[in-house]
């Protein structure tokens, strides 16, 4: 089975008749709403859509609602295109409405503020770039160090950072709302410069009704700075490359993402790598070899998603670029070169600070020393597969939960995948259950007889938190060990 999961995003590429059930087919495992493009109706009806394909598959799938945030822009031109040359004068201020071949407006009204002298601002993902000369009033004065075609309603960026545009916009409040109406299992929030920004989205999930966990995507240098308190906000990661690249410097962010996605499996949060994965198979029906490359290495550092973008969103073959992206992270797990799980993080080895931490702490001792075919986790929230999921174990880790809200969120995790399974304290015994389980297992084609497998429930039944107890049992034996 696959480890690493898949998440791919929705747009009109996957309008196209088939293409869903394609990409369900293919494996992808969480589904990516980007509200930075369509309106609300679009959203919620290609959620709706993914609810009944899955269902029509027989499928547990995630949906990620990505919100916008401050995106940052430039504005129009008077021709729709200007071709700016290295070493003119270029201005960009906060009124002009149809910009021309020597200035263009800008939607942010801070930039004036946010920059000085010798400021670099990056235009259209760092294609054009202007050394700032001057700031006089609402005008930058700048000059083209970097030349190229440039059109309406580009990105704009800042190397090194210090914009202080807020994280949280109106629009991304209202579509929080849109978020709770629909159900998403996770938003994602863009460009959060601290804890504050994250703990801020979840009030307004919270306020909206909704259940949506936060995932925090990084892709500002403040937020690097900031990781460790934005990784202990958030719930999950995202390794946002496309923005943080173009702040950061393209050749700092290998080391970068290899250090995030080390820092949230040590602390126990579930992260994403993203941005360009498989870029040239918006056109192409196959992947470079570069692109399989990164993909793999993405899998070696432990990420628990690998994420595709415009490739599915917006391009000619979104299922291959499914299909390719399953391929790769299945070659890699089985190559038998990924870290070992004492490299990945030190789970296990820390102290335990709760029970049901401890719990999980010693399922994957035992699962790492032997040979254990599956671990299957009575849970509700989801958090102990989530904890067994860090250590890197090799053995399948089986949640077993009645809440769809949970068995939708664990989709997201790396080597866990979810099975609707009653618990109800009034009807069933632990021994029960534990019988249940096996049978289950058995017939999903997980365990067979005479294989080990471990369960962990928690005593009394069906409280969240209380995972308390973990057993070894040998499929086909009446009692457990």
């Amino acid at each position: 089975m696959r480890r690493t999961k898949i998440v791919a995003t929705l747009g009109p590429a996957t309008d196209q008749p088939g293409v869903l059930d394609g990409m369900i087919e293919a494996g992808v495992d969480v589904f990516r709403l980007n509200f930075s493009h369509g309106e609300a109706e679009d959203h919620i009806r290609r959620a709706e859509e993914v609810r009944s394909r899955a269902q029509a598959h027989s499928r547990t799938i995630g949906l990620m609602a990505d919100i916008q945030g401050p995106k940052l822009r430039i504005g129009q031109f008077k021709n729709g295109t200007v071709e700016l040359e290295e070493g003119q004068r270029f201005i960009l201020d906060t009124f002009t409405e149809l910009g021309d071949q020597t200035r263009v407006g800008v939607t942010y009204k801070r930039l004036p503020e946010d920059v000085e002298r010798g400021a670099t601002l990056l235009l259209n993902d760092g294609l054009v770039a202007v050394w700032v000369e001057e700031v006089r009033g609402q005008e930058i004065i700048g000059r083209v160090v970097k030349g190229g075609t440039l059109s309406d309603n580009k990105g704009l960026n800042r190397v090194g950072g210090g914009l202080t545009a807020q994280a949280l916009t109106e629009k991304d409040a209202r579509d929080i709302h849109t978020v709770a109406e629909i159900g998403a299992d996770y938003v994602a929030v863009s460009f959060p410069r601290s804890a504050d920004d994250t703990n801020r989205a979840r009030e307004l999930v919270e306020r909206s009704g909704g259940y949506a966990r936060i995932l925090a995507k990084i892709e500002r240098p403040e937020a690097v700075t900031a990781i460790d308190e934005i990784i202990e906000a958030a719930d999950a990661i995202m390794v946002a490359r496309g923005d943080l690249g173009l702040e950061i410097g393209d050749a700092a962010v290998p080391p970068v993402q290899k250090r995030i996605i080390h820092r949230a499996r040590t602390a126990n949060k579930a992260v994403i790598t993203a941005t360009q994965m498989m870029e040239s198979m918006t056109q192409s029906p196959i992947p470079t070899r570069a692109e399989v490359s990164d993909v793999a290495n993405a899998v070696l550092d432990g990420t628990d998603a690998v994420m595709l973008s415009g490739e599915t969103a917006a391009g000619d073959f979104p299922v291959e670029a499914c299909g390719a992206m399953d391929r790769v992270c299945r070659e890699t797990e089985r190559s038998g070169f990924e870290e070992s799980p004492q490299s990945l993080t030190g789970f296990g080895t820390e102290e335990a600070h709760t029970v049901d931490e401890s719990i999980a702490q010693s399922a994957l001792a035992i699962a790492n020393k032997l040979e254990i075919s599956a671990i299957a986790a009575f849970t509700t929230s989801g958090r102990t597969a989530l904890w067994m999921s860090r250590g890197g174990t090799r053995a399948p880790i089986y949640a077993l939960s009645p809440e769809q809200r949970t068995r939708r969120q664990v989709t997201m995790y790396r080597g866990v995948y979810p099975i609707s399974f009653p618990i109800d304290p009034e009807r069933h015994t632990p021994r029960e259950l534990i019988t249940s389980a096996e049978a289950e297992l058995r017939r999903q084609g997980a365990v067979r007889e005479g294989d080990l497998m471990i369960l962990t429930l928690g005593e009394p039944l069906g409280q969240q938190g209380s995972t308390n107890t973990m057993k070894v049992v040998r499929v086909g034996e009446t009692e457990p060990k």
